[in-house]
């Protein structure tokens, strides 16, 4: 269920909690430097954009966790262009609930057939580390055209490494309904340019 139909301004991006970055020292963090798009690059891919690209994509909502007063709930989209990415960022700012949320962690995996390399980022919008564990998770499921947001409402008490557990299961969860993957261990599968991927049928 989504938490809140009300709407309302794009929120700072400056933000952060008062958890403790060394939570996730020592901890392996995939390498996705080398892929990650800068802000001229998005323009340039931008401008070969075709119309049906330009379409906002359908938004799914997944269910949200709750600990210690703090709430994380993930959002999904299947997507294929970093114009797309932004598109979709923009219309849940419009969400007064989820532009009022502490963090919007994001990552973002978009397969480029002709290359046959990915595209792909991530944002900790001030939750340290929160975006490159989000799209390492990504990398595992092997899961593409697809861009993964996990608010996160702080409630004042500090939640330790839990905190990336709870943004990594939310967004394994929404995974999971939409159908990228059956559990923890099966790798996704393609989302395709505009279709939701299909699952298997279990016996």
């Amino acid at each position: 269920m989504f938490l809140a139909a009300e709407h309302g301004p794009e929120p700072q991006h400056a933000k952060r909690t008062e958890e403790q970055d060394d939570a996730w020292d020592g901890v392996e963090i995939a390498d996705y430097g080398v892929l990650r798009l800068s802000n001229e690059q998005t323009r340039l891919f931008s401008l070969f954009s075709t119309d049906s690209d330009e379409e906002l994509p359908a938004i799914k909502h997944g269910e949200a966790i709750t600990d210690r007063r703090s709430t994380f709930q993930p959002h999904l989209a299947v997507i294929v262009t970093p114009k797309q990415v932004q598109r979709v960022l923009d219309k849940l700012y419009e969400n007064k609930k989820i532009a009022s949320a502490t963090h919007n962690i994001y990552a973002y995996r978009i397969f480029c057939e002709d290359k046959k390399t990915f595209l792909q980022d991530c944002e900790d919008d001030g939750e340290t580390a929160a975006g490159g564990r989000l799209l390492h998770l990504l990398q595992i499921l092997d899961v593409r055209n697809v861009l993964v947001v996990v608010s996160r409402w702080y409630g004042g008490i500090l939640l330790g490494p839990d905190r990336f557990k709870h943004i990594n299961n939310c967004a394994r969860n929404i995974l999971v309904q939409e159908g990228y993957t059956e559990n923890s261990d099966d790798a996704a599968k393609p989302g395709g340019k505009s279709k939701k991927p299909k699952s298997k049928k279990m016996k």
